[in-house]
């Protein structure tokens, strides 16, 4: 393969969060992560959109938020969740740019004619030594066609496996593969803030920290593998982790803790050991790949799979230019603020929330708060949940009280610099009434902007309404219809944001 070639080599661990010893779990084994980390950047602030299986891996293949792109929540049973196929996708395009695409292991994002990978290997295997073997064969048809590349390799670890408490390591296929793990201890673990220690939550903590060593175990062979074949001085390498660990108060929650995570990068020719505190977004990650390909593509029209519609413009942007900075980027320079939007994850939790994160402050817009927030059904049948649910006394999940879990009001707004655990909403202090006013205009805008037929105004959707609304239909200015006062002729009335041209929206989602 000629050294001209831009290769792109990025890992998805599946619901890790960010247990990983570089990233301060100093009880968690993880030697190859950690070198990959010492040998390029570790971004200490980036965040998914959502925190849910499908719909976060869709937003790092498309550049684009879950409402946007289709892909609302999981795809695989009748959850059946699927990408519009009007979305310009990463095997989609890096296929049209002459790259060698593949995926080994997890998929879990659809249909397939969404997702054209040249090489597709989809596996619930979690034996990794066979993972490093098949992406060796993927180099070495790379390096024999001379051919650029882009490898997915989607960990299936460190997932809940089918039982309540494990995380598949006891899995047939370890055990033939003769994949060893550490012999980690209950008094070995650290239980995280927003889990409640409980003989259950250590136990399962216990089984998580072996499955994530053994992922780490298979990072470190694809990268052994990567440098046999003589590819690693002119491949980009990019690892995640798809949203936040498998436990209450962090995996389907837009909390930090389901959504700030795990994003290390390696790229040829740039400093290593560089520790990032600027804010990046997973919709940063496809414009990264294109720009380390020399490529400047945010396309409006048809892509060559169909011809259905307008792709949505990517708003994400290129990290590569601020990857070697240890310090903090002025807002001049860098947006210094993230976006997320979750909605469905499994088919029956319809809970549909955005958030805005800044440095200091964290918003979340809950749409449907009136619902009790659902539990995801791994999480329900987990014994963790088991041993907290039963806890003596008032119930509570880390500090947070059950109730308080389960129920929301149709805001949050919390200071992460003095409530990290985002326990103390802040929405009804009067000494955060502009702070909250700037962060609800701004995640509006910012809904506008996307299309989101969640932006609700007066009890119905702005963006499928707006056919009515130029036929003189008004909206009150007013996230719900108030049964005791339904009026629309009293004012304020909804109006696009003022910043915002015609022909800014698209109207993918206009009702006609």
């Amino acid at each position: 393969m000629t050294t001209h070639h831009k290769n792109i080599l990025q890992f998805i661990a599946d619901d890790l969060g960010l247990f990983l010893h570089c990233y301060g779990e100093k009880n968690i084994q993880t030697p190859n992560i950690d070198k990959l980390a010492s040998l390029g950047t570790k971004f200490t602030n980036a965040f998914a959109s959502t925190a849910s299986c499908s719909g976060s891996r869709s937003t790092i293949y498309s550049g684009l938020h879950t409402h946007e792109n289709g892909q609302y929540g999981l795809a695989h049973g009748w959850n059946h969740f699927q990408t519009h196929d009007h979305v310009e996708t990463l095997p989609m395009i890096f296929n049209s740019l002459g790259y060698q695409t593949g995926i080994i292991g997890k998929v879990h994002v659809g249909p397939k004619s969404a997702y054209p990978w040249e090489i597709m290997e989809e596996s619930h295997t979690r034996d990794v030594g066979f993972n490093a073997h098949r992406a060796g064969a993927f180099f070495h048809l790379a390096k024999e066609t001379d051919r650029p590349f882009h490898l997915t390799v989607g960990f299936r670890d460190p997932h809940r496996d089918d039982s309540r408490g494990g995380f598949g390591n006891d899995d047939e296929d370890l055990i033939q593969a003769g994949i060893s793990v550490p012999d980690y201890k209950v008094e070995d673990v650290d239980v995280p803030f927003y889990l409640s220690d409980v003989p259950e939550v250590r136990m399962e903590l216990v089984e998580y920290y072996k499955a994530i060593t053994r992922m780490d175990h298979g990072v470190g062979l694809i990268l052994d593998t990567l440098e046999k074949h003589g590819l690693t001085d002119s491949t980009l390498v990019i690892f995640v982790s798809d949203n936040g660990a498998p436990f209450l108060n962090s995996k389907t929650t837009l909390y930090d803790a389901g959504v700030r995570l795990p994003l290390i990068m390696r790229c040829p020719g740039l400093n290593g050991g560089v520790i990032n505190p600027n804010m990046v977004s997973f919709l940063d990650i496809l414009p990264t790949c294109l720009d380390w390909a020399g490529v400047n593509r945010n396309t409006s029209q048809p892509n060559a799979m169909t011809n259905t519609g307008k792709p949505p413009k990517r708003l994400g942007k290129s990290f590569l230019s601020i990857a070697d900075s240890n310090d903090m980027i002025s807002e001049e320079k860098w947006d210094q603020h993230v976006f997320g939007s979750h909605t469905f994850h499994e088919i029956q939790n319809y809970w549909p929330t955005r958030f805005l994160r800044t440095t200091r402050f964290k918003y979340h817009r809950n749409i449907a708060w009136k619902l009790d927030f659902p539990f995801g059904t791994d999480l329900y049948g987990s014994l963790s949940w088991e041993g907290i649910r039963n806890m003596e006394g008032p119930v509570f999940i880390g500090n947070r009280p059950l109730d308080r879990y389960l129920h929301r009001g149709p805001e949050e707004l919390f200071d992460m610099d003095n409530d990290p655990e985002e326990l103390h909403n802040l929405v009804s202090d009067k000494r955060f009434e502009n702070i909250l006013l700037d962060c609800r205009q701004k995640v509006e805008r910012w809904q506008y902007l996307t299309n989101d037929p969640w932006l609700i105004k007066d009890g119905v959707s702005v963006m499928t309404s707006m056919g009515h609304q130029k036929l003189g239909m008004k909206l009150r200015d007013r996230a719900e219809l108030e049964s005791t006062d339904p009026s629309n002729i009293k004012g304020p009335h909804w109006a696009p944001p003022v910043d915002l041209k015609d022909g800014d929206v698209e109207g993918h989602y206009f009702a006609g």
